[in-house]
């Protein structure tokens, strides 16, 4: 079991150099950033890597469909990633060939890197592809009962599938209040929003705000991390910061560093 810490790839890469250092010395298992159009994940991994020695490197995610993956294998090697490190998170948005999509790329990555290939799944079906073929796999938004079912699904798709359960992972955002309070409401309705994302709240049963922690003492954050990672193999706290302040995002990865006290 492990605990990773998170930001978005939106930052600076100075930013991202002192926020990796400093989960790595808190005792963090795992750095992320995610990938957007205007923020390259793989290039703040290499900021990342440059002032880090020990802890995984995960992006999450790369659409597959914005970058192939043979251009996320050009991109890893270009910035010459440490791939012993490397958690490389792909994501196939559907409706149409996502799963195919998925396959194919993963077997792109698989046979030209050296690295832990992550799938992001939101479906069912993507869920149990990530148990037959992943090496890992990435969930987002969920609560820790969603996280129990989904481990059920990827354990019994492994075992079909006659292999080992792969790392089961998740972003786990997290917010200290009342600063972080409105943009967690925004996040959330951003999220809510996207109709693959909506279904998912809707197979939980849940409100999209209703799956992040928040709250003004470390313990109460704590408290709740510990109930995902009850189980996952990585919960990965997703910052939710009023601002991109190194000052403010290092507030909430001390206050969720491992090791501290949830009583």
């Amino acid at each position: 079991m492990g605990r990773g810490f998170g930001i978005a790839a939106a930052v600076d890469n100075e930013t991202v150099k002192i926020v990796a250092r400093a989960a790595e010395e808190a005792g963090y298992s795992s750095f992320w950033v995610n990938d957007t159009p205007g923020a390259d994940g793989l290039d703040c991994l290499s900021a990342a890597a440059s002032v880090t020695e020990r802890v995984k490197l995960g992006v999450g995610v790369i659409p597959i469909g914005r970058r192939p993956a043979a251009d996320i294998v050009a991109d890893v090697q270009r910035y010459d990633l440490p791939q012993d490190r490397l958690w490389l998170g792909i994501g196939s948005p559907g409706p149409q060939g996502a799963l195919a999509n998925a396959q194919e790329a993963m077997t792109t990555l698989h046979s030209n890197l050296d690295c832990a290939i992550i799938l992001a799944a939101l479906g069912p079906r993507m869920v149990e592809l990530s148990g037959e073929q992943a090496d890992g796999v990435l969930l987002n938004w969920i609560t820790p009962a969603y996280g129990a079912t989904s481990r059920e699904r990827i354990e019994e798709a492994a075992r079909a599938a006659g292999r080992d359960t792969p790392l089961i992972m998740s972003y786990v955002r997290a917010g200290i209040l009342p600063e972080a309070e409105d943009e967690i409401l925004v996040q959330a309705s951003r999220y809510d929003s996207i109709p693959a994302y909506n279904a998912h709240f809707g197979r939980q049963g849940v409100e999209a705000h209703l799956t992040v922690l928040r709250g003004k003492q470390a313990t109460v954050l704590q408290a709740g991390i510990e109930e995902y990672e009850a189980v996952l193999d990585e919960a990965v706290v997703r910052a939710i910061t009023p601002d991109d302040e190194p000052e403010t995002i290092l507030r909430l990865l001390d206050a969720c560093r491992p090791g501290g006290s949830a009583a």
